[in-house]
């Protein structure tokens, strides 16, 4: 295993139909010490990954959406015929366990992010 400087990240190589794949994990602590902008201070912040809520189909997107969409005629934004990236952005939520403040920190690209306990020894 590789460990990059500067970044809580395991490089791990696989094999797979003997071609060469390197998937990244980023382990995150499941509670970390940062700045808080409301406390103004350092506090602890459990951290969770962040997931989209569901869609609203009566948000002025969406209708605007299906009233473009309607009727006869082509698509209204062109195919995607492949894929440009294969990896998402993971992004935090810091919750501060003093007053209960969430804040996101937009991560990195990765194939996988996981939270793990972190014991101090």
């Amino acid at each position: 295993m590789l460990k990059s400087p500067g970044r809580n990240l395991d490089v791990v190589s696989v094999l797979t139909d003997l071609k060469p794949q390197v998937v990244i994990v980023a382990r995150y602590p499941k509670v970390i010490t940062t700045y808080c902008p409301r406390c103004r201070t350092h506090t602890e912040h459990s951290v969770a990954i962040y997931k989209h809520g569901k869609r609203r189909s009566l948000a002025e997107g969406e209708r605007r959406y299906a009233r473009k969409k309607k009727g006869y005629g082509s698509k209204r934004k062109p195919e995607q015929k492949r894929f440009a990236k294969t990896t998402k952005k993971v992004v935090l939520k810091l919750k501060c366990s003093k007053c209960g403040y969430t804040l996101h920190r937009e991560g990195i690209r990765l194939k996988k992010a996981e939270l793990v306990e972190v014991v101090k020894g």
